[in-house]
């Protein structure tokens, strides 16, 4: 056995150690050129996101509101939902006025990009608080108003889109705004919870529309919900007089709409896998009682503290 003396020992140790430094310096550069690849796959996948934002039709999403306690509670769940969505305007319209500070304050910091409107509904023709919610055509003026703006701020040819009715205390599916992407004149689907069934659904064969499935007045042109069909926007272009009305009956504000913009049954594109999927739910937010506030004001000389928004 050869005995190794201390000099020999240096040199070994010598030795791993300029191997382990040409093996660092080896791995360094395979860790650099990992890099620049994968910076290269980053920049391909957001330049295709680009291109597919670009080409992907605008969808202007109308949403009617009004100052009530769950008023800002429906807008902050629907904006979560909306925040998930590509290429989308929201188009929020208060039934006030002027814009308010609450809603302005909160479509500034919502993440979603958005107009902001305000036509105020004439009193005598307003609901009041405990008025049933089917008494009168609600959000007429406020629909208008976006109408006018899609109209005067929009390029249809250049532009391009879709327009779509959405209440805010609704809930809506992320599937149903890809649904209502590409639609070439007026695309329709089930929605859940409404009209005192589980569901009310065109009734569709061979991918065509034939009739309906609801129970209240099931003879109107359009028996459907305000949030069951999208219209593309050069309708709105070609017809320009089409508006809502607070003159119609009740149930027949989406009939008179799609009349005005001429459309037939056999113009309605079914989607959601022709009506067999439920997509949008017609959700009501309860009203908040808030009779205790009285209370605390009658027993401890004040009640909640108005400068918290709520």
């Amino acid at each position: 056995m050869v005995k190794c003396f201390p000099e020999c020992k240096e040199k070994e140790i010598e030795h791993l150690i300029k191997k382990y430094k040409a093996r660092n310096k080896e791995l360094d550069k395979k860790i650099s050129d990992l890099s620049q690849q994968l910076q290269g796959c980053q920049k391909n996948v957001m330049s295709s996101g680009r291109t597919e934002f670009s080409h992907s039709p605008i969808i202007y999403m109308v949403t009617p509101t009004h100052t009530h306690s769950e008023q800002k509670a429906n807008l902050v769940r629907l904006s979560h939902t909306l925040l998930h969505v590509k290429n989308i305007h929201w188009i929020v319209v208060e039934d006030s006025v002027s814009k308010t500070v609450l809603v302005s304050k909160f479509l500034q910091n919502s993440g979603v990009k958005n107009t902001h409107l305000a036509a105020l509904t004439p009193h005598e023709i307003k609901m009041k608080y405990n008025d049933p919610t089917w008494l009168k055509p609600k959000g007429v003026l406020q629909r208008n108003a976006a109408l006018q703006w899609i109209r005067e701020n929009v390029k249809p040819n250049r532009d391009g889109g879709v327009v779509y009715f959405a209440d805010d205390d609704n809930t809506y599916s992320l599937e149903i705004f890809q649904e209502m992407r590409n639609t070439k004149k007026v695309t329709v689907w089930p929605v859940g919870l409404v009209g005192g069934l589980r569901y009310e659904k065109p009734v569709v064969k061979d991918g065509k529309v034939t009739g309906w499935f609801t129970y209240w007045k099931p003879n109107r042109p359009f028996p459907m919900d305000m949030a069951g069909f999208a219209v593309n926007v050069n309708l709105f272009f070609k017809f320009p007089d089409a508006r809502f009305s607070n003159e119609v009956p009740r149930g027949f504000l989406e009939s008179t709409i799609l009349e005005q913009l001429n459309v037939k049954m056999e113009d309605l594109e079914p989607r959601a896998e022709n009506c067999s999927k439920v997509l949008v739910w017609h959700t009501r937010t309860e009203k908040t009682k808030l009779k205790n506030e009285q209370l605390m004001i009658k027993q401890h000389g004040q009640g909640s503290d108005t400068n918290i928004e709520v």
